[in-house]
């Protein structure tokens, strides 16, 4: 069996990862000159800058990858995990901890009680959009000031435009298993948080698709891309400019619109994959010098901001000054399209008004299709129909962020392997 994985963003190559652990045989084709996918780090003027996610957790995922490459000594571990929500004009320090609940002033005694009512509300509707949960199992106050701007701020998105069957179906699965919503988030806070600390690398988060890629450099391809997925006899052949690959089965694991394009030929529903809404983003990276300890913050949707929220890679990861500043997203997709003059000034203007702090621009980059919007448009995936052999692994068949996707890729690989064992002779 041969495995034909198409894109060398981190799920690509950590389902290569897993497939060479099972001894299944794989080939990766990448379109991009470098592996990563979304995942990009580079320095500008001396200050190394992240233009995708700002930083991941070390779950048991990311743990294993970074053992199996030996990347122990790379790893940097964020430092004070305090973060923040701008609500009536100051930074407010979001609660993880029982300790930090009863001393916040993000919710007043009210509010918290609201909070503590919780396991008394019906159960989650799946229908229903996020910010109607969220209002109605934790009260209005912790919706507005707390879960709504850390939760919508994590895509960039509104949480009124999202329904909870597309955006929290992780939430649904928890209610199931602890029959409400807020034990587990006492169970965490309990825990101190989170069990799997924030991280990063010396040179960037691309370091782990760059280490994957190197380690299974013989497989992966880059600067190929494919021009067309056709069906053969026996499986499947991947057509690029200069050669052809013949495999057994497929994994995509592109955006939806390449994706799109790459099925057309082989399933009439491709083109609900272009359907697919994605919230565009600016990022915008400041050179600051601030005391101010923790991860960063993000902005309540009624403070009359531009920022969605803001990343503090200086005092995570000791990052020399820098500071990341997300503008647009789903609240303002239009103000993305404005001159990197506009975007950097609103950025460096808003971050010295919050911060006190004078802050200089350093880089100001576009994501076009940012983070998935996990809204209605997502309704369109239920009309998705793949011949049998080809397999999506992406941020819209699970969920963003970096642990998330290499688990799917482990998932996925061990499937692969299972189907393998349990294939008859005469395809093999």
């Amino acid at each position: 069996m041969t495995v034909g994985i198409v894109g060398a963003g981190i799920t690509g190559l950590a389902l290569a990862h897993h497939l060479e652990k099972a001894d299944i045989e794989y080939v990766v084709l990448e379109a991009d000159s470098e592996p990563g996918g979304v995942i990009r780090s580079d320095r500008v003027d001396g200050h190394l800058l992240e233009w995708g996610p700002q930083r991941l957790r070390r779950t048991e995922p990311v743990d294993e990858l970074i053992t199996d490459l030996g990347m122990d000594d790379e790893v940097i571990e964020a430092g004070e995990t305090k973060l923040f929500v701008y609500a009536n004009g100051k930074l407010r320090r979001a609660p993880f901890s029982i300790e930090e609940f009863g001393k916040t002033d993000l919710l007043s005694w009210r509010g918290k009680l609201d909070v503590l009512k919780e396991p008394q509300t019906d159960p989650a509707d799946p229908d229903e959009t996020a910010a109607e949960l969220f209002t109605r199992k934790f009260g209005e106050e912790a919706y507005r000031n707390l879960i709504g701007p850390l939760f919508g701020g994590i895509y960039g998105s509104e949480p009124e435009q999202m329904p909870v069957k597309h955006a929290l179906s992780g939430v649904l699965l928890m209610e199931q298993k602890y029959g409400d919503l807020l034990t587990p988030v006492l169970k965490r806070a309990m825990a101190g948080g989170t069990s799997a600390p924030a991280i990063s690398f010396e040179e960037g988060i691309q370091r782990l698709p760059e280490a994957l890629s190197d380690a299974h450099a013989e497989n992966v391809h880059l600067e190929t891309a494919i021009s067309e997925i056709r069906q053969s006899d026996d499986g499947y052949v991947l057509e690029t400019d200069g050669a052809e690959f013949a495999v057994d089965d497929v994994v995509l694991t592109t955006a939806a619109e390449a994706s799109a394009d790459l099925l057309e030929n082989l399933t009439d529903s491709a083109e609900s994959l272009t359907e697919l809404n994605y919230n565009p983003l600016a990022l915008v990276h400041l050179r600051a010098d601030c005391d101010r300890e923790g991860f960063g913050y993000q902005v309540r949707h009624d403070e009359g901001l531009e920022t969605l929220g803001v990343s503090w890679n200086a005092s995570m990861f000791d990052r020399d000054g820098v500071y990341t500043v997300f503008l647009g997203g789903m609240k303002n997709p239009k103000l993305v399209e404005e001159s990197d003059q506009t975007l950097g000034e609103t950025a460096r203007t808003e971050f010295n008004d919050v911060m006190d702090a004078d802050a200089d621009v350093v880089s100001v980059a576009r994501l076009g299709r940012g983070f998935p919007a996990y809204d209605a448009s997502w309704n369109a995936l239920d009309r998705l129909e793949t011949p049998d052999g080809i397999h999506l692994a992406t941020n819209y068949t699970a969920r963003m962020g970096v642990p998330s996707r290499i688990r799917e890729a482990k998932g996925l690989a061990t499937t692969l392997a299972e189907s393998h064992a349990t294939r008859p002779a005469d395809r093999e």
